[in-house]
């Protein structure tokens, strides 16, 4: 039984050592499989000993079997003569391109090439798809300054800031003010005229010197200086008879200056204004058309990005006549002070004003002359127009003043004035002036007043696409209110809906391009918070309430 059990076990260990060697040999070398005598003794003296290690109990290192056998791996001791003569390699260039060219790998490698261009192929063909069915953007129309914010119109400068306490506003007051105007993020300032002239005659009329009473030449070079480095551009009124009642005299005066007037545009572009104001243009048209195309081509030569001409206007057919008549690079019109205070009378003359102009671009105002705001509407709808002026296409003109209510003072100029406190003040009409001074400091300070309300709706005429040079879409339109919407390619859409009554009123904004929800960007009334999403199909304007909101662009 010994016996036996030692042969099988022999036997086993020799398949175990053989099958071992001889892969290890393929492996590594390129043996003749042929075996000599003396490699078949070596075999069986490594078969006897690995017999013998077995029976040995396997303990640590040291011990036969720790030597011979380690976690089942049996090591295998070639001679040394014989290790000395044997080499390792791989297969030889031959070789592999022998195997590399059998059908096999020939046929593996062409359906891997083929699967690599027909995902390569795949991937292209995919992004054509994209680019070809992906929203094309539209291209930004090119626009100049005053296209791109607000004008803030300083006529009377008499009435606005006196610098050294004589009662009378002048040039030094402008350039101290220019800081807070910057914070209005105007774009422009339209100024005067402030050139020498006696009411209603030409006597001692001086386009080319600055009235006395309101600084020097020195004075308004400080101010363009001043403005501009604020970003601020100038542009100056030359209206010749502005104490007057006709602006242009008469034809008489038109036909003998008309050298000087032409001189006079010269001097001042080449002071560095950025414009040229005229009023009553539909006068000088009248008397003499030739000279305004002679002016029109003149002005021409300086109007690039920095020198536009503008007219103000106050009729809608004489606006409409000229439109088509002149070059003008603006014409502001006082057209939304002569329309009835309804949400029904406003939409038509907006949505008719900008038809008839036909993609010419505007300017809004609610008076062409001096006036204020507050002392031609409503207080309650202040807000309601300021809205109205920068959310509409085109570019909104407003007077000094306007952006914190200030009312005309009857009869009398007040200038803006320094209280004890170093805060600026300004002077309402005399049935308020006595129980109420509006303080700017005051409206500075409060984010639900009319200033913060100017401040924000100017800041985003600047920046918003939609509402710089967006499309322009009427909504709705009734007694009481007006809405519309503004649009811009893929940019943000704002909406705007305006109440006109007295009342609360609930109304339903429905269209393919609304979304059933917006959110409020600003609202004229204080206890309208920011931010808040507001349904469309059921919303309730509060009285006398501007109210802005906005939604994303979705494809």
């Amino acid at each position: 039984m010994g016996n036996n059990k030692s042969s099988l076990k022999l036997g086993h260990l020799h398949c175990v050592v053989v099958e071992s060697l001889f892969l290890s040999i393929i492996f590594h070398f390129k043996p003749s499989l042929a075996m000599s005598k003396d490699t078949e003794l070596d075999l069986k003296d490594v078969e006897l000993n690995e017999l013998d290690a077995e029976k040995q109990p396997m303990t640590g290192e040291g011990s036969p079997a720790a030597e011979t056998e380690k976690n089942g791996c049996v090591k295998v001791k070639l001679p040394e003569d014989q290790e000395e003569g044997l080499k390792f390699t791989g297969l030889s260039k031959e070789e592999l391109l022998k195997v590399a060219g059998t059908p096999g790998w020939v046929r593996t490698r062409w359906a891997l090439l083929i699967l690599f261009w027909l995902g390569w192929l795949g991937m292209l063909a995919a992004a054509i798809v994209i680019i070809v069915q992906a929203p094309r953007c539209q291209s930004v129309p090119e626009q100049s300054w005053w296209h791109k914010g607000a004008l803030y119109r300083i006529g009377a400068v008499a009435a606005f800031m006196d610098s050294n306490g004589d009662g009378m506003g002048d040039l030094a007051g402008v350039s101290q003010r220019i800081d807070e105007l910057n914070q209005l993020k105007i774009k422009g300032l339209v100024l005067g005229p402030v050139h020498k002239s006696i009411q209603n005659t030409d006597f001692n009329l001086d386009l080319m010197a600055i009235d006395p009473s309101l600084g020097s030449m020195e004075n308004f070079t400080r101010l363009l200086q001043v403005a501009q480095k604020k970003s601020i551009r100038v542009v100056l009124d030359l209206t010749p008879n502005y104490k007057g009642e006709k602006p242009w005299f008469n034809e008489t005066y038109l036909k003998t200056n008309s050298e000087k007037l032409k001189e006079a545009f010269r001097f001042w572009m080449d002071q560095g204004v950025d414009g040229i104001q005229l009023s009553g243009v539909e006068e000088l048209l009248e008397l003499q058309p030739q000279l305004w195309e002679e002016l029109r081509s003149l002005t021409g030569n300086y109007s690039t990005e920095e020198r536009p001409r503008q007219t103000s206007l106050q009729d809608m057919d004489q606006i409409l006549t000229l439109q088509n008549r002149s070059a003008a690079d603006l014409l502001v019109s006082g057209v939304l002070g002569q329309l009835n205070r309804t949400g029904s009378a406003v939409a038509a003359g907006v949505e008719g004003y900008l038809s008839e102009l036909r993609g010419s671009w505007p300017g809004w105002a609610v008076s062409e002359t001096q006036s204020h705001m507050a002392s031609l509407v409503p207080q309650r709808l202040l807000g309601v127009y300021h809205t109205l002026l920068f959310t509409v296409p085109g570019t909104p003109v407003t007077n000094y003043g306007d952006e914190i209510g200030l009312r005309d003072e009857p009869g009398q100029v007040r200038p803006i004035q320094r209280d004890r406190d170093r805060k600026l003040t300004f002077s309402l009409s005399l049935s308020l002036s006595l129980s109420l001074s509006l303080s700017l400091q005051a409206q500075k300070s409060d984010p639900q007043s009319l200033l913060s309300l100017y401040r924000s709706l100017s800041d985003l005429k600047g920046k918003e696409r939609s509402l710089l040079y967006g499309e322009f879409q009427p909504l709705l339109s009734s007694s009481s209110v007006f809405s519309y919407l503004r649009r811009w390619d893929q940019s943000e859409r704002f909406l705007v809906a305006l109440n006109f009554g007295e009342s609360p009123a609930e109304v339903t904004l429905q269209d393919p391009l609304v979304p059933p929800e917006a959110t409020v960007v600003l609202s004229s009334d204080p206890s309208r918070q920011a931010g808040v999403s507001l349904g469309l199909e059921k919303l309730t304007l509060h009285p006398s309430e501007a109210l802005l909101l906005k939604f994303p662009y979705v494809a």
